[in-house]
């Protein structure tokens, strides 16, 4: 009994963690500036429609939830972090996007068995430290032949070279957590769904983003507004040169994987659906 109290207060502990690091900078502003278009990519190959009841998991301020609410769905948004369902009330508000907010842990959903015809996740689930544990949440509120859509960064694009490189400053991962940008890569996502699901389809497909003047512009964008890097940088702060190090690293990867000014880069992603096996008779 005493490892199983251990066990379940050090993952309060990693979730309160997770969600402190969400909640620091401005990733809904983020999101807005650089990727507002890949929730509608994913919406899109999810097939939704008028009616369905849908959950968007690690939704953040609603990048995918809101345009699903907009096709007709009736749609929750839950994420462990619900400092930034703030932004996301006020940008479905500016769209005329009526959806529920609910705070949630992707690796313990709060949500009924087969309650949904599509759950999704737009760059939200990859960052549950279990893999596993998230995926087998996906399926079980998943109604039997539901859709699960997932858009992730793969390992070898840009933000899976910007996790890797970052890595070697950070502390150490807690045990069993894995690298979000796996669920980039379709093999492991194939084995994290196993025969759960079928007509599992895949397709690698990059975003432009074109938003910074050069590469130090892009580093100095980070800093201040994504939570991992800001992580990062707080836990090497009393070693400038470490700071230096992984600003001087960071800037020649912005500067190798992009050209022109503004600086054109080509961030990419694998964009994941399948159906949940439907057993009934």
């Amino acid at each position: 009994m005493d490892d199983v109290k251990i066990a379940s207060d050090a993952d309060r502990a990693l979730k309160q963690k997770h969600r402190a690091m969400w909640a620091q900078g401005d990733y809904p502003t983020l999101a807005s500036d650089l990727i507002s278009e890949l929730g509608a990519v994913l919406v899109e190959a999810c097939g939704i429609r008028p009616g369905q009841r849908v959950l968007d998991v690690a939704a953040g301020a609603g990048n995918a939830a809101i345009p699903a609410a907009m096709m007709g769905a009736d749609v929750i948004a839950s994420d462990l972090t619900p400092e930034l369902f703030n932004a996301g009330r006020d940008h479905a508000a500016a769209r005329g996007a009526s959806l529920e907010w609910q705070e949630a842990d992707a690796e313990a959903l709060p949500f009924p068995e087969n309650g949904f015809d599509v759950v999704m996740s737009c760059v939200g689930v990859m960052f549950a430290p279990h893999h596993q544990a998230a995926a087998n949440e996906l399926v079980r509120v998943c109604r039997p032949g539901g859709t699960i859509g997932l858009l992730s960064w793969t390992p070898g694009g840009f933000i899976g070279k910007m996790f890797a490189t970052m890595k070697p400053f950070a502390p150490p991962p807690p045990p069993g957590a894995q690298p979000p940008p796996l669920w980039g890569s379709e093999d492991h996502v194939q084995e994290l769904l196993g025969a759960q699901v079928t007509d599992l389809r895949a397709l690698t497909q990059t975003v432009v983003i074109d938003k910074f003047a050069g590469p130090e512009e892009f580093l100095h964008y980070f800093k201040d507004f994504y939570g991992p890097t800001i992580s990062v940088y707080k836990f090497i702060a009393d070693d400038q040169e470490k700071v230096d190090a992984l600003d001087k690293a960071l800037i020649e990867l912005a500067g190798s994987s992009g050209q022109g000014a503004p600086l054109r880069m080509e961030w990419e992603y694998l964009l994941l659906t399948a159906r949940k096996i439907d057993t009934g008779g």
